[in-house]
């Protein structure tokens, strides 16, 4: 049954979500104890508190989980960055509940979030100079049960990364960034089960616009637009397997722009890139309606 979803935002620290919660109560953001996330710097390493953070200009790499997370943002009541594309209608600046800009060194990110029938739908404009790449990621980690799974359409291709290679029955090819294979076992390796913890943790990015979290009787949808740009779901399984030494379990899903989570790593058509108008222009939805095949 779908219903309404409320979001809690932090503008101080890094525009951070920090509750996507269902009227009826239910919380899908995890959390974590972290209090050294109050007070970081741009340029400092990832200090994971949980909810979801704004990645970009990359995931992993150099900054570490990009560039916005750790500045503040600032409201800017009067800007609404829509309309946003091409297949969606334009904003409505009387039902926006968050209005709110970052500028980093080489870039300014806005976003608008508000809410919708059945969940939540944040639109975001980025500018910069033509020809800049970027990959951008909704990191957001998720309060799952160990019987959540991850629906997405069967055979869409799925890149691995190297944390898998472990994990494996074949050999890991020397020097690969990545290796491919289909949903919802790549390589052998079954991902659509987040399961109880088993002291792994793995990266996966699918190529596919959107996905569907199912836990129990409860469902989070999400939906990614982007006129002419790379969209796909990042996975972040971590079972117990990070960090080495204090892990813990986090489990992400991830709506993101571009196909690899570190921007270095990017081949042709692997990140989102400015074109011309200075401007990217696109749209996360969060809904509590399935709208996977």
């Amino acid at each position: 049954m779908s219903m309404p979803l409320e979001v809690v935002t932090d503008p101080a620290h890094g525009g951070r979500w920090t509750s996507l919660r269902t009227t009826a109560g239910r919380e899908w953001l995890w959390h974590r104890e972290a209090p050294e996330r109050e007070g970081v710097s741009p340029g400092d390493a990832f200090v994971d508190a949980g909810g979801l953070e704004e990645c970009v200009p990359t995931i992993r790499g150099t900054p570490d989980h990009g560039s916005a997370w750790p500045r503040p943002w600032t409201r800017v009541p009067d800007q609404v960055p829509g309309p946003a594309l091409a297949s969606g209608s334009a904003p409505d600046p009387e039902r926006a509940e968050d209005q709110y800009v970052v500028r980093c060194d080489r870039f300014t990110l806005g976003r608008t979030i508000r809410r919708t029938g059945d969940g939540v739908a944040a639109d975001y404009v980025l500018t910069a100079d033509a020809g800049f790449r970027f990959v951008w990621a909704a990191h957001a980690l998720l309060d799952l049960s160990d019987r959540a799974r991850l629906r997405i359409r069967d055979r869409t291709r799925t890149r691995l990364f190297p944390e898998a290679a472990p994990l494996l029955a074949r050999t890991w090819p020397a020097g690969a960034a990545w290796v491919e294979g289909d949903w919802p076992a790549p390589c052998g390796l079954r991902l659509d089960r987040f399961g109880p913890d088993d002291g792994t943790a793995v990266g996966a990015v699918v190529d596919a616009p959107g996905c569907c979290v199912h836990d129990g009787q409860d469902r989070l949808s999400t939906a990614l637009e982007a006129d002419g740009q790379p969209t796909s779901v990042a996975l972040w399984r971590n079972l117990g397997g990070f960090p080495a030494g204090r892990p813990y379990r986090s489990t992400g899903v991830e709506p993101m722009l571009g196909r690899v989570f570190d921007l270095a790593e990017a081949g042709p058509g692997d990140a989102a890139r400015v074109p011309a108008s200075g401007e990217v222009r696109w749209r996360l939805t969060f809904s509590t309606n399935c709208r996977c095949a």
